[in-house]
């Protein structure tokens, strides 16, 4: 392989693995966090609703019970979670080596023989595929964008993997889901001045 397809693959691959890793680390802080924030906030809700008439009525009640529900959801996750814990810092550490090998290539001539660096990469990418885990807990996805995106330092990949603002920095659901309330709102407001 070329020295320029090795470098535009092996962005490729680190920016797969580095989102990978976020997803798995983003599962991890879900299932370790969440669960925590609804048990405060439904205590903190119920307790407000004794002194507040406002907040004392069914709906909001059974709204409350339905969030609350969710924490027997992130349980299920919580005896695998620091499986997503190591595999998420393992793909972590494979990120960072698709950096140091990025530049290993770069400062390579464009005529020497790269079979070495090839096959190390080769290696690591096939460790990645083998160690991930496919069942990620709900909104992990928009968690890791986040991970990826605004807090992971990503300038190499962007040499031969440029990412645009809709179509890689923002999850696609959270696109459709933006719209539908962009929708919402406005038919809202049409049918309140129709009134």
């Amino acid at each position: 392989m070329n020295k320029d397809l090795l470098l535009k693959d092996i962005a490729e691959s680190g920016y797969n693995i580095g989102y990978a890793a976020k997803k798995h680390l983003a599962t991890y802080d879900i299932v370790e966090k969440a669960p925590g924030w609804i048990s405060i906030i439904s205590f903190a809700f119920g307790v407000l609703a004794l002194v507040v008439p406002e907040l004392n009525n069914n709906i909001l009640a059974a709204l409350l019970l339905i969030v609350a529900y969710a924490v027997f959801y992130f349980n299920s996750y919580q005896d695998g979670r620091h499986k997503y814990s190591k595999v998420g810092s393992r793909l972590t550490t494979i990120f960072t080596t698709l950096r140091s090998l990025y530049y290993e290539v770069k400062s390579r001539d464009a005529s020497a023989n790269l079979d070495d660096l090839e096959a190390r990469y080769r290696e690591l990418l096939n460790e990645s595929q083998s160690i991930g885990i496919s069942k990620q807990i709900f909104l992990s996805d928009w968690y890791a964008h986040y991970k990826f995106f605004w807090q992971a330092e990503r300038s190499w990949l962007e040499e031969k993997r440029i990412f645009t603002f809709w179509r890689d920095k923002i999850p696609l659901s959270a696109t459709l889901i933006g719209i539908f309330l962009i929708i919402a709102i406005v038919y809202g407001f049409i049918r309140v001045v129709r009134l």
